[in-house]
């Protein structure tokens, strides 16, 4: 099973989905866990520490904080940044679909793209 931490700014509407799809689903909000208002690189520090995939809107600046926290050597244990256009069904989907059908090694130091793209 597959452990989440959503920043601050991530859809409340998202979470509130998964969590209707699948009441067990093992995932925290920063707000849950005394990290609002925390840095980009904080988040990504206690996401490490918890062995938590970081769920993220922030395409601008959160994949160049996670690449240089691996250039150092620290280790991430994975990254979905969902687009936040997509619509809200979609994400949820892919969230559960991931969260369902992988391991968290898996994702160990990657960072993915949400959603995927259908044909």
């Amino acid at each position: 099973m597959l452990r989440f931490l959503t920043d601050e700014d991530f859809n409340g509407r998202i979470v509130r989905g998964l969590f209707r799809r699948k009441q067990e689903v093992d995932l925290v909000r920063v707000q849950d866990v005394g990290l609002q208002g925390a840095s980009d690189e904080l988040l990504l520090e206690w996401a490490e520490d918890h062995a938590r995939i970081l769920v993220t809107h922030d395409a601008r600046t959160m994949p160049g904080h996670a690449l240089d926290r691996l250039a150092s050597g620290s280790v991430c244990p994975g990254m979905f940044v969902v687009d936040d256009l997509a619509p809200i069904g979609v994400c949820i989907e892919d969230l559960l679909l991931v969260e369902e059908c992988s391991d968290p090694s898996e994702w160990l130091n990657r960072i993915v793209y949400l959603p995927f793209v259908r044909g």
